[in-house]
């Protein structure tokens, strides 16, 4: 594949994904009043409260947010991010204008909610799943909940469920207690859509990434500079020719997996990777160490509280 034919790939995975994920807004989740965490979730929660249209709403909040990306991380919030936050905003206003905010189903009977929760959540999984796939995301609540990673000793899940959570738990005062657990549905239904089908990258929260590519300089300088990443080079010899290779030996959250092999296939398209689980990943940027050891000490206080005396 040529180097044209890949980025025309890529713009083609922003639109269909990005136009997929606001189908699962505007035709299922928005209507059933189903606000799944993320922008898309308070632009619903916006809509259904002060009548301001949906996709108008996620455009005014995500584009704060990228800005403040870009001025914190730098160049990684690219401009296909950005396409990507715009689009989502422009296909779930054109979907709207098009079928109407009331959506596809009939909202008096009670499984039509239930409907609408598998429907989004298949929908905005593939449609997340595409985008990721690209390199790119659709902004929103992901920069902040990477901010608050940034600035805090939470993982990025950790600070991305909370932010989740909050909005969620938001919708069950506004809506009710039985949207807000049909709001969870959908999440969980996003995320294993995406794990699963589109980006099939499993479902542990990172992976350990092996590279070897005579570009191996250009590689790791796009990880540090892209990525924010770090890692390791590993000393590494070729078998048949017995040369020198040395590995880059990276840690990266699933939903940059997508991001990290498109910067190996511009830089070497004959690069070899193997992508594995990280079953536990523990440090900066991920869970702290100190977290970990906590929680492992408290489980062995425990148990030996369980422990009978003789």
């Amino acid at each position: 594949m040529t180097k044209r034919n890949y980025h025309l790939l890529e713009l083609f995975y922003i639109i269909l994904g990005s136009f997929l994920t606001a189908a699962g807004v505007a035709l299922f989740s928005s209507p059933a009043r189903i606000a799944s965490g993320g922008v898309s979730g308070i632009a619903i929660i916006i809509y259904h409260t002060l009548r301001f249209d949906t996709g108008l709403s996620i455009l005014v909040l995500s584009v704060p947010l990228f800005l403040l990306g870009v001025a914190i991380f730098g160049k990684q919030y690219g401009m296909k991010s950005l396409l990507g936050t715009v689009l989502l905003s422009l296909f779930t206003s054109l979907i709207n204008a098009w079928v109407g905010y009331d959506g596809l189903l009939d909202y008096s009977k009670d499984l039509s909610v239930l409907l609408s929760a598998i429907s989004a959540g298949v929908l905005m999984g593939l449609g997340v799943g595409l985008v990721l796939r690209s390199g790119a995301n659709t902004g929103g609540t992901d920069i902040l909940a990477q901010i608050v990673a940034r600035f805090t000793p939470l993982s990025m899940g950790t600070a991305l469920f909370l932010v989740d959570a909050i909005i969620i738990a938001s919708s069950a005062f506004i809506f009710s207690l039985e949207m807000a657990l049909y709001a969870t549905m959908t999440v969980y239904i996003v995320g294993v859509t995406v794990d699963k089908v589109v980006l099939s990258f499993g479902t542990r929260s990172a992976k350990t990434v092996f590279i070897i590519s005579e570009k191996r300089q250009v590689i790791q300088e796009e990880i540090l500079k892209e990525l924010g990443h770090g890692g390791t080079i590993l000393n590494g010899q070729g078998m048949f020719t017995g040369f020198d290779r040395p590995v880059i030996m990276t840690v990266v959250s699933n939903n940059k997996v997508g991001e990290l092999t498109n910067i190996v296939h511009r830089a070497d398209s004959q690069a070899f990777m193997v992508v594995q689980e990280a079953y536990k990943v523990l440090g900066e940027g991920f869970t702290p160490i100190e977290e970990a050891a906590w929680a492992g000490s408290s489980d062995v206080t425990q148990k030996r509280r369980r422990v009978k005396r003789p």
